[in-house]
């Protein structure tokens, strides 16, 4: 047979091409463990959607599929009651909580890695459109919609002082929903739920901000064990917030179809 060096060097070339494509794809070790993540059953959306116990679609199932796929392993999601999901990170049982922030744990004991803030949660006091509404403080004794459980240090004084009384639902989306389907007049609800709800309504039924309550970072916390890749974990989440895959994750959830603005 005729040696051909032109189509030698081809092949050539082409194995050298596929083996730099092949470099720069995560890759699972079939020895390598799952990434389990926590979520909290009183997650909702845009956040999560939990069905059959397991989430399917939301922002922070997204961030955490590329999160895991990025860093070459396979995500595994841990549905837990939100009291409980610190304790199952100190004992081990998931390695990275995501969506949380110092200020928001009250004893943190353990060794953590905290990634840079993935989020932010901003916490506002919603109306219904139709309602015009005076500022908090001139409220007597009016409902506004709360999720059960949370605590709303900024408001605490106007839930002392009957301006506000709270009427709790399971988690934010119902908050909401009951605030468009008339329930109440007013909800605490956060901004990236706001929008979300907002994205199905037409304009003029669409929920507005009264007052910012309160506005937090919020990013993630990884268990310091050998075991876990943390400071690629860390570099891949600073290189998806630097590189717009964070902002596209939550565009894809909250943002207005075509070019409505709010």
């Amino acid at each position: 047979m005729r040696f051909n060096p032109l189509h030698t060097g081809v092949i050539a070339l082409k194995s050298l091409l596929l083996s730099l494509l092949l470099a720069g794809l995560p890759v699972r070790a079939a020895n390598e463990p799952p990434l389990r993540f926590s979520v909290s059953e009183s997650w909702s959306m845009p956040l999560i959607h939990i069905e059959g116990h397991q989430p399917t679609t939301g922002i922070l199932f997204d961030i955490m599929h590329s999160l895991a796929r990025q860093v070459g392993r396979t995500p595994e999601f841990h549905v837990l009651p939100r009291l409980r999901v610190q304790t199952a990170l100190a004992l081990g049982e998931i390695d990275i909580r995501c969506y949380t922030s110092p200020a928001w744990l009250s004893s943190l004991s353990g060794d953590y890695f905290w990634s840079l803030p993935i989020l932010t949660q901003r916490d506002m006091l919603l109306a219904s459109p139709e309602t015009a509404g005076p500022y908090p403080e001139q409220f007597d004794n009016e409902v506004v919609g709360t999720v059960l459980g949370y605590t709303y240090p900024e408001l605490q004084h106007l839930f002392d002082n009957h301006n506000l009384l709270r009427e709790d639902a399971r988690n934010e989306e119902q908050v909401l929903r009951k605030l468009v389907a008339g329930r109440y007049n007013y909800a605490v609800g956060s901004q990236l739920a706001m929008d979300w709800i907002n994205r199905e309504l037409p304009a003029r039924r669409r929920l507005k901000i009264v007052s910012l309550i309160s506005e937090q970072p919020a990013g993630c916390m990884i268990r310091n064990d050998p075991a876990l890749p943390a400071q690629k974990i860390l570099r891949t989440l600073l290189r998806m917030k630097m590189s717009g895959e964070l902002q596209q994750i939550v565009d894809r959830y909250t943002a207005l179809p075509g070019n409505e603005t709010p």
